[in-house]
């Protein structure tokens, strides 16, 4: 098969987004990418698309929501502010890790953009790692050049002086107050926590405990 023109800025997109409900394949006659969601209106055609021609059309392997968020609690780890570290520690705990994560960020706008750059080096070393074991045989380099293995961010510790997590430290805090609470207003406490719970907990971003601040 000829080399193929490949259209870059789909591709990362394509690699970028991990969605259960979504499938992207690159077209190896034109470089271009094919798109699939489920529930769209056009989604049956386009998986009859794919499926009638195999040998044309090559599925994209994204990086995992589970490898996207080791990248993310490798980058917190780095960060030397301290209590931006464990601000941050906070926020990708539990689900809803990832809006969280950028949620704070917006207020630090330096490592906002820290945060960018190792992940789109990341993200890039993924793809290239992707064409290189798939042998496609590209016409055109990608934007970016070629990429060596991210080395690794420099670690800080990550726990405060009391050896517990910050998640860790919350959680204790919150059973203690549990505890001195008068049994009648229990319900109310534990309806607000379900509140919080619902709306991805991002109050606790806002919170404070000793060290913190």
């Amino acid at each position: 098969m000829p080399p193929i023109t490949v259209n870059w800025s789909d591709l990362e997109i394509a690699f970028e987004r991990n969605s259960p409900d979504q499938e992207s394949f690159l077209d190896l006659e034109n470089g271009d990418l094919l798109s699939i969601v489920d529930g769209e209106p056009d989604a049956a055609a386009r998986r009859a698309k794919v499926s009638g021609s195999p040998e044309r059309y090559l599925r994209v392997d994204p990086a995992s929501s589970r490898e996207q968020y080791r990248w993310m609690e490798r980058f917190v780890g780095s960060v030397s502010d301290p209590p931006l570290r464990e601000r941050l520690l906070i926020a990708i705990d539990g689900k809803g890790a990832f809006r969280r994560f950028k949620d704070v960020l917006l207020a630090f706008p330096a490592e906002r953009e820290r945060w960018f750059a190792y992940r789109s080096e990341l993200l890039h070393f993924h793809i290239q790692t992707w064409i290189d074991h798939t042998k496609i045989e590209v016409a055109n380099p990608a934007p970016w050049g070629h990429v060596e293995q991210p080395a690794e961010p420099v670690e800080i510790p990550r726990t405060l002086a009391s050896g517990e997590a910050p998640g860790e430290i919350l959680r204790r805090q919150a059973r203690e107050l549990l505890d001195e609470i008068p049994a009648a207003e229990l319900p109310s406490a534990l309806a607000f926590l379900e509140f919080l719970r619902d709306r991805g907990a991002s109050v606790l971003l806002r919170s404070s405990t000793p060290g913190l601040d």
